[in-house]
């Protein structure tokens, strides 16, 4: 693609990245074949290629954010099914961010909007308040507020879980040793959504750890990655946040050393292995390259470690759902499957397996109407399986895609904790 900057716009580093971005972009349009928007909506703005010239138009012209720019570039999931597709290798993630870090700083958006974002933006990354957050929306619904409510914000309302799980000792700072001899050590992201509305996933991944050698430590001074204000254009507040997790790893891996960083929700993994980027030209760059070095997705430290022979054959088959953050965001596609056979489960996969659920961090409490439509997509995908069960590795979509389901949903390190000695889900109910 053709670009016009100037020798003086080309200065600023973030638009000479642009600049490298646009110009591998061969306007071939493979993108729009497995891009999630462009397959409900069809139009070619909600395509990756459409919001390239879209951006490309923004940036050359050094001009605010227009209302049409904000409207297309809101309404991408960040699935980066594109970037899986592209065979020009467009960098379109840090493009995308870098658009919306602008729109968030130049536009001016409705009023309720501008609430609603940053209502969002100070709860979820803190697990107290988002708890509480959440108590008093279940006491509003019991009261019947929903109904009253429409748009956005009745969305919000319908994603209020029926009930809040219990807190987990594995969620707060500590060191769970390893059962017999060592094998090794890791630190493990306690999150923020998470921690709140499925504890069990953590205390699945530890208890699994620890069985097979392997001391875990929860940091104290980490926790939210930074990815759900990251995407909203906060690149400031996600910078802040990531550096309290940058800062309490390097104090772990100072005490005793760390063989990686292991992360189970999977849109956080894809923005801490981005950590480099997110601190570029920043005085701990040099340190987020070292810790996005060393984090893993959850499989695929599993099956870089091994996992023992299964002490429970449940003889089930599982749908796989590919999280978009941990097939395209990460390029790990094939180790959860992997180990899920190895425990004994039978594997299938899921139709149209490349599209996004509708879940993507915020999005389907921001635009609930196109998540909704990717998420009946998805269900309808599900069932073509005829499983027995789900499993996923993001907890957004396990929330996206729980209660709308004739079938459990867990995480994939839930199943594996199970068939290798630890206790059967909740979620699968009494044993048959």
């Amino acid at each position: 693609m053709q670009t016009h900057f100037s020798l003086a716009q080309l200065a600023d580093p973030d638009i000479a990245a642009a600049d490298r971005i646009l110009r591998n972009c061969v306007h071939c349009g493979f993108c729009t074949a497995t891009c999630p928007t462009y397959t409900i909506l069809g139009d070619e703005n909600d395509s990756p290629r459409g919001r390239i010239y879209l951006i490309k138009h923004m940036l050359e012209n050094d001009e605010p954010a227009e209302t049409i720019v904000a409207r297309h570039v809101d309404r991408c999931l960040t699935c980066l099914s594109c970037m899986t597709t592209c065979p020009s290798g467009v960098d379109y993630m840090h493009l995308v961010d870098m658009a919306r870090v602008r729109i968030e700083e130049q536009h001016r958006r409705p009023l309720l909007e501008r609430l609603l974002r940053d209502l969002l933006a100070a709860l979820l990354p803190r697990p107290a308040w988002f708890r509480a957050a959440l108590r008093l929306g279940m006491v509003g619904r019991a009261a019947g507020v929903g109904k009253l409510l429409r748009g956005r914000v009745r969305a919000m309302f319908e994603m209020i879980p029926a009930r809040l799980p219990t807190a987990a000792a594995t969620d707060a700072p500590g060191v769970f040793k390893a059962e017999g001899i060592r094998r090794g050590r890791v630190a493990i992201l306690s999150g923020c959504a998470q921690p709140v509305l499925d504890p069990g996933i953590n205390a699945a991944s530890i208890r699994l750890l620890n069985r097979l050698g392997i001391e875990v430590v929860v940091a104290a001074g980490a926790g939210c990655c930074g990815a759900l204000t990251q995407h909203m254009g906060r690149e400031a507040d996600a910078r802040a946040t990531a550096r309290r997790n940058l800062h309490a790893w390097q104090l772990v891996r100072k005490s005793d050393g760390l063989d990686a960083i292991v992360v189970t929700a999977s849109g956080c993994g894809t923005t801490v292995k981005d950590y480099g980027h997110l601190f570029r030209g920043d005085v701990d760059q040099a340190l987020a390259e070292e810790i996005s070095a060393l984090t893993l997705d959850i499989s695929e430290y599993l099956l870089r470690i091994g996992l023992p022979a299964p002490t429970e054959r449940p003889g089930l088959t599982v749908a796989y759902h590919a999280a978009c953050s941990l097939q395209h965001g990460q390029r790990v596609r094939e180790a959860p499957k992997e180990l899920l056979r190895q425990v004994g489960f039978s594997v299938l996969e899921v139709p149209e397996g490349h599209l996004c659920c509708g879940s993507a961090g915020t999005y389907n409490l921001l635009q609930p109407e196109i998540a909704g439509e990717l998420r009946s997509r998805k269900i309808a995908n599900i069932r073509r399986t005829e499983a027995d069960i789900v499993a996923a590795g993001n907890i957004g979509c396990l929330q996206q895609l729980q209660g709308r389901l004739d079938r459990p949903i867990l995480h994939t390190v839930e199943l594996l904790d199970w068939a290798c000695g630890g206790p059967r889900p909740p979620a699968l109910g009494a044993q048959r």
